[in-house]
């Protein structure tokens, strides 16, 4: 199937739903094939265009791969914001099933960013800071709410927990410790998760976490 978007027309009234469009496909043709092995010629043949014209807007494949991180990246987060604003209590937001997150977590496995590492290490330690970054913010921003209803302590520093609890979400692929076959990763994320929310609550947090756990 050929995929056409006035995006890639490079006409003026070219708008920015038809590049979500393209940038929402050219994410799925990296996580099928992979971020090396998918080419602009590959790109080009599946939306039914020149490669010159793909190049007109993106001057090698890196360019294309940055631009589709981001996208990807700050849809995960504005869907993981939508569940902030959705979810009153701080500490049931931090349990809830988030697809988005789990997803974001859990990359690490597809063959898209296994390219990535190997292949284009500067893009993806970029792609990480800025995923670290953005995701430590959504963090700090519920640390703030719970604060705010009496569930998180006030005296922590909140940037260097959120951060330390993105760096354990993320280590369960690149751990030189952990014995795979007898740790799941959905076991490893709840004991995470735990660790941090036993770390940061108080009294009355913690009864919100004894109610959570009952379920």
């Amino acid at each position: 199937m050929v995929f056409q978007f006035p995006f890639l027309s490079l006409r003026p009234n070219s708008n920015m739903e038809n590049k979500n469009q393209f940038l929402e496909k050219a994410t799925e043709l990296f996580i099928e094939h992979g971020s090396k092995t998918l080419t602009m010629d590959d790109v080009a043949r599946e939306f039914g265009i020149s490669k010159k014209t793909l190049y007109q807007k993106y001057k090698n494949k890196e360019a294309l791969l940055e631009e589709v991180l981001d996208f990807k990246l700050n849809h995960i987060i504005q869907k993981m914001q939508k569940l902030d604003v959705e979810v009153e209590n701080a500490v049931e937001r931090m349990f809830c099933r988030d697809e988005q997150m789990e997803r974001a977590v859990n990359s690490n496995r597809s063959m898209m960013v296994k390219q990535l590492v190997k292949y284009y290490p500067s893009i993806f330690n970029k792609h990480m800071v800025n995923f670290s970054e953005k995701f430590s913010q959504v963090l700090m921003n519920n640390i703030l709410k719970g604060r705010e209803q009496g569930y998180y302590r006030d005296d922590f520093n909140e940037e260097v927990y959120s951060k330390l609890f993105v760096l354990l979400m993320m280590s369960y692929d690149s751990s030189p410790i952990l014995e795979y076959e007898r740790v799941e990763r959905e076991d490893f994320n709840y004991e995470v998760m735990m660790l941090y929310m036993n770390a940061i609550t108080t009294e009355k947090g913690k009864e919100i976490l004894k109610k959570i756990n009952k379920k």
